[in-house]
């Protein structure tokens, strides 16, 4: 029997990076996008408050950001949360491609890549883009340990 913690996360298994490309390809403008992208931050499951530790939390971004990881199956699952709609959001779009996912599924994805085909780097300010990298780091950290 699948754990639910995967089953109710619908990131990186109902929907994937692919998925998120093909959606925003539909909207024409920007903020179209962020509304989806905010939508998305939505869709993310709660994260119980007491996972919200100084170990979890994220540095280098400009809202707080907590990521807790464990491994099931070779998969890493991740769980994510922040302060912010928009940054909830961006973590859909990272736990997209990278929840689920095995280490080296993670280390091999493109994930620049992914964000230029988003065209998303140029729309956000410079402290969020550096947020979002921060984010992304952290993630392939934890996959580089875990492999």
């Amino acid at each position: 029997m699948p754990d639910t913690a995967v089953t109710e996360n619908p990131f990186g298994n109902r929907i994937s990076s692919e998925d998120i490309l093909d959606t925003l390809g539909f909207f024409d403008s920007w903020e179209d996008r962020y509304k989806y992208i905010i939508d998305l931050g939505k869709d993310l499951p709660d994260m119980p408050a007491d996972l919200h530790t100084q170990d979890r939390l994220v540095r280098g971004c400009q809202s707080q950001v907590w990521i807790d990881t464990k491994m099931q199956d070779g998969r890493l699952q991740l769980t994510a949360d922040s302060d912010a709609f928009i940054v909830k959001g961006l973590l859909g779009l990272i736990l997209a491609a990278y929840n689920n996912k095995t280490p080296a599924d993670i280390s091999a994805f493109d994930i620049d890549n992914y964000f230029q085909q988003l065209d998303l780097l140029r729309h956000l300010s410079a402290t969020r883009g550096n947020g979002l990298r921060a984010m992304v780091q952290r993630i392939q950290d934890i996959a580089r340990e875990a492999a």
